[in-house]
């Protein structure tokens, strides 16, 4: 695997880091590609969510928090100086298989550092059954792009207090009651972050780049997009039904409808889940101008809800948009 490094050395945001990424997916020849960066406290919400339902923003602007939207699925995520943000560019476009082995690479890399660390659930590596890293994917332009995080020392009372979790996720908000779900590996390691981060590279790749000036160049241009409130706040209209639950291996999920004289004319769907094929074309674009009742969806959605929302069963989708067990 290839290390991408920067031409300088300077202080950067989220937004840069997200179209990096993109940059090299879009330009870069070779196989697989990694780099690793830090920034300045962050919220970072996934491609699907409602900044409102996820982010304390007042808490996030009178704290210095910067927000952000990424294009990939997931949850939203808290993220500073001492918490290490990891990215992998591959050409693999089989998103099991990606995702699985990329989270084993990183598990791996602990693992020889003597951390039991392991793999697990949708999308975390777990130690002592406390999470350590969430990761999210995304395809583009023939490329998977995994990225995610692995906690050093970050700042329990700013996670807990600029992201507003859904109340069936933890119980109580408090930084006691989120630090035993969090591992941080400053209390499993004897290492700095820096000599951390050298460790993983070391670890994972076996040759490196270094961009050019003129590539940074282009990834400033693409970061625009990261940067615009269309794109960081999206356009929510208020719609007149809206469903929610929890589906067990795909996440929290919010259906919002707008009806006709109980004809769908509208519909979003929101949350925390990995998208992986076309949303529009295979869910949101069947189910519009159909009625809201089972045998209508039934015989108007596809069979191809799994390979749109990773893991999504056609008929637990089903059940929530006609709020049916």
């Amino acid at each position: 695997m290839i290390y991408v490094d920067l031409p300088t050395e300077r202080q950067r945001e989220v937004s840069f880091y997200l179209a990096m990424e993109e940059y090299i997916a879009r330009n870069f020849e070779g196989d697989d590609y990694f780099f690793m960066w830090q920034t300045s406290p962050s919220v970072i919400f996934g491609r699907n969510q409602l900044i409102e339902n996820e982010v304390n923003t007042a808490y996030c602007i009178e704290h210095g928090i910067l927000t952000f939207r990424r294009k990939s699925g997931g949850g939203c995520v808290y993220s500073d100086r001492n918490n290490i943000m990891l990215s992998y560019i591959t050409k693999d476009e089989n998103v099991n298989f990606t995702f699985n082995r990329y989270l084993n690479m990183i598990a791996l890399c602990l693992y020889r550092l003597g951390v039991e660390a392991k793999a697990t659930g949708r999308n975390d590596i777990m130690i002592d059954g406390k999470k350590v890293s969430g990761n999210a994917f995304y395809h583009l332009h023939k490329r998977s792009i995994v990225h995610g995080t692995l906690l050093y020392d970050t700042d329990m009372a700013n996670m807990t207090a600029s992201i507003t979790p859904p109340g069936e996720k933890l119980q109580s908000k408090g930084v006691e009651s989120i630090r035993q779900h969090i591992a941080l590996l400053k209390d499993y390691i004897n290492i700095g972050i820096d000599e951390l981060k050298l460790k993983i590279r070391n670890t994972l790749c076996n040759d490196s780049i270094t961009l050019t000036l003129e590539d940074v160049a282009e990834i400033e241009k693409i970061e625009q997009e990261y940067l615009t409130k269309e794109f960081i706040y999206g356009n929510n209209p208020k719609y007149n039904i809206v469903r929610k639950g929890r589906i067990e291996g795909v996440g929290d999920i919010e259906i919002r409808l707008e009806l006709k004289n109980q004809i769908i004319m509208k519909i979003n769907i929101l949350g925390d889940y990995f998208l992986t094929g076309d949303l529009s074309e295979n869910i949101i674009k069947p189910l519009e101008g159909v009625k809201l009742e089972r045998e209508a969806i039934e015989n108007a959605l596809p069979d191809a809800t799994e390979e749109t929302i990773r893991n999504l069963r056609r008929d637990d989708f089903i059940n929530l948009l006609t709020n049916e067990k």
